[in-house]
């Protein structure tokens, strides 16, 4: 931390603002402002007090000075501590001093009289720069450092730093950027680096100034499943189950800093030095998780799981080579027969996808709650109540968990709850949920095999905290859930249902049961990497294909799987 005086006067009012920064990284450059009218702190190099911290929005806090007190209104996403009291999109009157935490900076601010400070050299002052090509430093300039100074330009000439982003949408603001970076980068032309069009980097400059920067492109490529930012200038995305690094990347870490403010803002979610981690979505139901330094320590991480515009079907997986015809058609049925069903398989193994086609086959009529951390789920039916956790805000108050709204969500009566993963002491409420008429609930769960889904589940009952008897938990999941899917993405980048499994009962040694139905043998490896291998029944007949004939499920003379 390097502690430091900055001098802010104010020529008409003859009142100044003395400012003692610390900051994570280096010296803040001392400079003379006027505060007659106002001053802006924050990440934006081009505000009045600029100051580098990672963790600052770009336009953070707003200075004035109102009848011989400071004035302090918070424009950030992530709020700031005045005095040691949060302050989030609103204005306070502090007196003539007060203390400013923001990001992992601490800026101590007090007014005095002019004539008790002298001002400072007239060399140490950053005056405004017009944009014009005496913007530009003389000599090379790498083609980031390049996108960088346009960007600067852009937000000087449009005042994007005051860009709301919850307004991203709107039509007329793209003309207008494109329209001053042609200008702006046409004086540039001859400098640009040899074969780089000129469309090409205005649109990108543009993207980034109001869209997702480089993931634009690779958010409309409907063969992208998987976006990764490593870092600013490393991206990887999956295509077809396959990892190959792309040729997109950042301008700089602050570029990134910007997308994910775009990202969370609109959603009510936060991203500082308290909370470096949050689960969010994009406007088209993509999943987005981020992390941010320092926890991330090569730069701000954007994770994006895309999801297809339309919904996919049993029909389109079994084009895939996910499921066979027979297990697809097991599974339609087995939902409409009202059984509970978890659908297990580790990170990336399309468990969220299976859940998705698994629920279209809820009958219309019913009343279904579905409840997730970020929502995802595509229902396509007309009766859903969609609920999505919270976290907690700068307080530390107001988190809703995913157990809070299973609870919730038995008093809503509801014919089926659909939560999208159970990560916790949710997974006893649920379990409780199927054992008292909720038949027909769906989840799922991170495991490699069935019967580590069926251990995962017994440790996240027991995270409840209620001291259940693990011989009266196992019991309960036995009672509780029917068929357990086992899904897996294996090496060729394919993802299939490996196997469908029933609970039945527990065997004389307390365990449960699992007794399989059908699963998916390999037989070789082709010379691209390309798996080969068939679906197969192992004959055992599921208890419950009774009810289903009973029902209605399975008519006379039909094929029972």
């Amino acid at each position: 931390m390097t502690s430091h005086q900055v001098h802010l006067m104010s020529e008409p009012q003859a009142v100044m603002l003395s400012a003692s920064c610390q900051l994570p990284r280096g010296p803040l450059a001392a400079r003379t402002l006027p505060l007659s009218d106002q001053i802006v702190i924050g990440r934006d190099p081009l505000v009045e007090l600029s100051i580098d911290d990672p963790l600052a929005s770009r336009r953070h806090v707003v200075v004035r000075d109102t009848a011989g007190e400071l004035e302090i209104e918070d424009v950030s996403s992530n709020g700031t501590l005045v005095d040691g009291h949060p302050l989030r999109r609103m204005r306070r009157l502090v007196g003539e001093r007060c203390t400013l935490h923001i990001g992992a900076s601490v800026l101590e601010l007090r007014r005095v009289a002019r004539d008790r400070v002298a001002p400072l050299p007239a060399a140490q002052t950053r005056p405004r720069v017009p944009v014009n090509a005496t913007a530009f430093a003389h000599g090379a300039d790498t083609l980031s450092e390049l996108r960088r100074r346009i960007h600067r330009s852009l937000l000087q000439e449009l005042d994007l730093s005051a860009f709301n982003p919850q307004r991203r949408e709107d039509p007329t603001l793209r003309p207008r950027v494109l329209e001053a970076l042609r200008r702006i980068v046409s004086q540039l032309e001859a400098r640009l680096p040899h074969g780089m069009s000129v469309d090409a980097l205005v649109g990108e400059v543009a993207d980034e100034a109001l869209g997702f920067g480089p993931l634009e492109h690779l958010l409309a490529d409907p063969l992208v499943t998987e976006i990764m930012v490593v870092d600013p200038s490393t991206i990887y995305v999956e295509r077809a189950g396959v990892l190959s690094l792309s040729q997109s990347h950042f301008t700089d870490d602050e570029r990134v800093r910007a997308v994910i403010e775009r990202i969370v803002t609109p959603l009510g979610r936060r991203v500082d030095e308290s909370s470096p981690l949050v689960d969010a979505r994009l406007p088209d139901g993509s999943r987005v998780n981020i992390i941010i330094p320092p926890l991330a320590l090569r730069g701000s991480t954007i994770t994006i799981r895309k999801f297809s515009k339309k919904p996919l079907t049993f029909d389109k997986l079994c084009a895939f080579g996910s499921l066979s015809p027979a297990m697809a058609r097991f599974l339609e049925r087995s939902v409409r027969a009202r059984k509970n069903i978890v659908v297990a398989g580790g990170t990336g193994s399309g468990k969220t996808t299976l859940l998705n086609v698994l629920s279209s086959a809820i009958p219309q009529e019913e009343r279904i709650v579905t409840i997730e951390d970020a929502a995802e789920l595509q229902l396509t039916q007309p009766h859903v109540v969609s609920l999505e956790s919270r976290p907690a805000n700068m307080e530390g108050k107001g988190e809703v968990t995913i157990r809070d709204l299973v609870k919730n969500a038995l008093r809503m009566r509801p014919d089926r709850i659909v939560v999208g993963e159970c990560r916790g002491g949710e997974a006893l409420d649920m379990l409780q949920a199927m054992n008292t008429g909720h038949d027909g609930s769906l989840t799922t769960t991170h495991a490699n095999s069935p019967s580590e889904a069926i251990s995962r589940l017994e440790t996240l009952c027991m995270m409840a905290g209620l001291g259940i008897p693990q011989t009266a938990l196992r019991a309960q999941l036995a009672r509780s859930i029917h068929l357990l899917v086992q899904q897996e993405r294996l090496s060729d980048g394919t993802r299939r249902v490996m196997s469908i499994v029933e609970l039945a009962g527990l065997a004389k040694d307390g365990s449960v049961r699992l007794r399989p139905i059908f699963a998916f043998s390999r037989t070789g490896l082709q010379a691209d990497g390309k798996i080969e291998g068939e679906f197969r029944t192992s004959g055992y007949l599921p208890s419950f294909l009774h009810d289903m004939i009973v029902r209605g499920i399975i008519g006379p003379g039909e094929v029972a799987l």
